[in-house]
């Protein structure tokens, strides 16, 4: 007789009833009741809905991930942005991401409004510990910071990607650091470390992970299986894929299975899965043309390709294993049913537009408001609601039957097709309104005792040029005239003296060139600080041996720091110049950030 059966024979019948009423209590509680539950949040980026085992894709494997779902609840409909920034913000705040500052990824429109109240906020004012692991994206001078967020703990980067994904530079805290290894076991790491320190307070654990993110950087250990693959399942249109794209991609996302697996397992090492909550999606859709259900578009796109993501919940034992549900949610929600499940009651300052998921995690099939979700480009809305959706040209398509939008159906129901068609206008015209209030916003300087102005948030002038195309991780070069300047729009917050840095690199025979930092008021010079570059610093680009794809604009090199004096800035807006001065070579330095140090 095995010791179960042992026990139970033992026991009175008194006694097995009391169990048995406990057991009931303990299956029927309602998600949220009891104690404070540690949260764990995993976002990752540009992976699609289809990049996963458990939705039907054969090409990889992704047993952790895939565990998240039988052993909680899988929302069928989730959907997010088409891009990441908005994700983020709509994730962190409940509300549309127009409202809260962000209108793009890059150049300033990626940055969260400092008067918005962040999940961070909301769990750090409740007592918990918080801590964020990898890509930030919402801003990074202070007030915007992660650290400024809510977060206690920071590690990663700040940008919308990051040029080079082995032993990068990294921000902890606020420092230039360098990582350690391949960034995502970095992140994940540090998020161990971050658990295992609070496994004795609740706390709030956020794992905003890189990948499958270009650049298509992946270690052998994780690229050999996928480097000859010829792939079971496709693109709908297959001329469309990119097949190097494609096993980089899934390469990738099996280093992320990998590390949630990490994760999870610490959770059981250190017997918190039952007292965690565990959510897991992703910022939009696939980066490439890629296996996805055979929905329409991609990364970029507001149909159901670029928009539906995974979206897992696991805390056992409140949650049924297995639960499927098949309302539409999206980012939005995240706020809410976070705050619920936990119990953490916070009276917000500004009204959210999502709401809480709890009565479906609950009872799926119970009563529940019908709705629709809007997701707009650049003026562009497209809206789904249970049954359909209107994608920005004015075509309605049945998603129910037609997940591929393959079949324009608003001549069948042109009341669904008008009614959808006029929400979709107000809701434009109010998130254009809310968009225009924020297209002056220069970058702060002052808040806190050092901030740093990188090329990205940087403008060129005369024959200086970005060494790639996209500015998030890019640095300046080609500075071939004392014509030539860079120019940073800011708002000093604090009337102080600032040390100036620049970080440079400079070949050899173009040392000798004198760099300026001049802040300009209304059109005209007025205080400047100035230093000759003395030492040439010309580091070689990093190694690319790990870059899976043919054609890559990601090019990372180190720079070095070098004073350019201390300079007096009054509080208020101005316009900070960065110019070269008696240059001897045929250009001047190539330029990375300036940081301003308050003194």
């Amino acid at each position: 007789m095995n010791t179960a059966a042992r026990f139970i024979r033992e026991m009175s019948w008194n006694r097995l009833g009391f169990l048995a009423v406990l057991v009931l209590v303990f299956m029927t509680a309602k998600v949220g009741e009891g104690g404070q539950p540690n949260v764990l949040i995993i976002l990752t980026d540009d992976q699609g809905w289809g990049d996963l085992g458990i939705h039907g894709n054969t090409n990889l494997s992704t047993p952790h991930l895939d565990s998240l779902a039988k052993e909680g609840a899988s929302f069928e409909n989730f959907y997010v942005c088409q891009v990441c920034a908005p994700t983020r913000a709509e994730f962190l705040t409940g509300r549309y991401h127009p409202r809260t500052g962000v209108s793009g990824v890059t150049r300033g429109e990626e940055r969260l409004n400092a008067d918005e109240t962040t999940l961070a906020d909301v769990f750090k004012s409740a007592g918990y510990a918080t801590g964020a692991f990898g890509k930030w994206h919402n801003g990074t001078q202070a007030p915007l910071h992660p650290n400024d967020r809510g977060f206690d703990e920071y590690y990663g980067f700040t940008s919308g990607h990051w040029g080079h994904y082995f032993s990068p530079p990294l921000d902890h805290n606020g420092q230039l650091v360098r990582g350690k290894g391949f960034v995502v076991d970095d992140f994940t790491n540090h998020a161990i470390e971050f658990i295992k320190a609070n496994r004795s307070q609740p706390f709030f654990c956020y794992v905003p992970l890189n990948t499958p993110h270009s650049p298509m950087m992946v270690s052998d250990e994780f690229y050999d299986k996928f480097e000859t693959l010829e792939p079971s399942m496709q693109h709908r249109d297959p001329q469309k894929e990119d097949l190097m794209m494609t096993r980089a991609a899934l390469a990738l996302v099996e280093n992320i299975d990998w590390n949630v697996g990490r994760l999870l397992e610490t959770l059981e090492r250190l017997s918190l899965s039952d007292e965690t909550i565990v959510i897991y999606f992703s910022d939009n859709g696939p980066n490439s043309y890629r296996w996805n259900g055979g929905m329409k578009g991609k990364k970029g796109s507001i149909d159901e390709g670029g928009l539906r993501s995974p979206l897992f919940v696991r805390w056992p034992p409140r949650i049924r294993a297995g639960l499927e549900i098949d309302r539409i949610s999206g980012a939005i929600d995240l706020l809410p049913t976070v705050m619920e499940m936990a119990g953490v009651r916070q009276e917000l300052p500004k009204p959210v537009d999502g709401r809480s998921l709890v009565p479906l995690l609950e009872n799926p099939s119970g009563t529940w408001k019908p709705r629709e979700l809007f997701s707009v480009r650049r003026g562009l809305v497209s809206v789904r609601n249970q049954r359909f959706r209107l994608d920005s040209q004015g075509q309605l398509f049945d998603i129910e039957s037609d997940r591929g939008q393959k079949r324009d159906v608003s001549k069948t129901h042109p009341d669904i097709a008008a009614r959808l068609d006029g929400l979709a206008k107000k809701h434009s015209k109010e998130m254009q309104s809310a968009f225009e209030k924020n297209l002056v916003r220069p970058f702060t300087v002052g808040y806190a005792e050092s901030t740093l102005l990188p090329a990205r948030d940087g403008i060129e002038h005369g024959t200086i040029r970005r060494n790639v195309k996209p500015p998030n991780n890019s640095f300046f070069t080609n500075w071939t005239s004392t014509d030539d300047s860079i120019t940073w729009d800011v708002e000093i917050v604090n009337d102080a003296d600032y040390e100036v840095v620049v970080r440079y690199t400079c070949a050899a025979g173009d040392e000798g060139v004198t760099m300026k930092l001049t802040r300009e008021l209304d059109g005209k010079p007025a205080q400047h600080t100035s230093a000759p570059v003395r030492q040439v610093f010309d580091p070689p680009l990093y190694d690319k041996s790990k870059e899976r794809v043919k054609a890559s604009h990601y090019f990372v090199k180190d720079f070095r720091p070098m004073a350019l004096g201390t300079l007096r800035l009054p509080a208020g807006k101005c316009l900070l110049r960065l110019t070269a001065e008696d240059m001897p070579g045929s250009q001047a330095i190539d330029v990375h950030s300036i940081q301003l140090i308050r003194k």
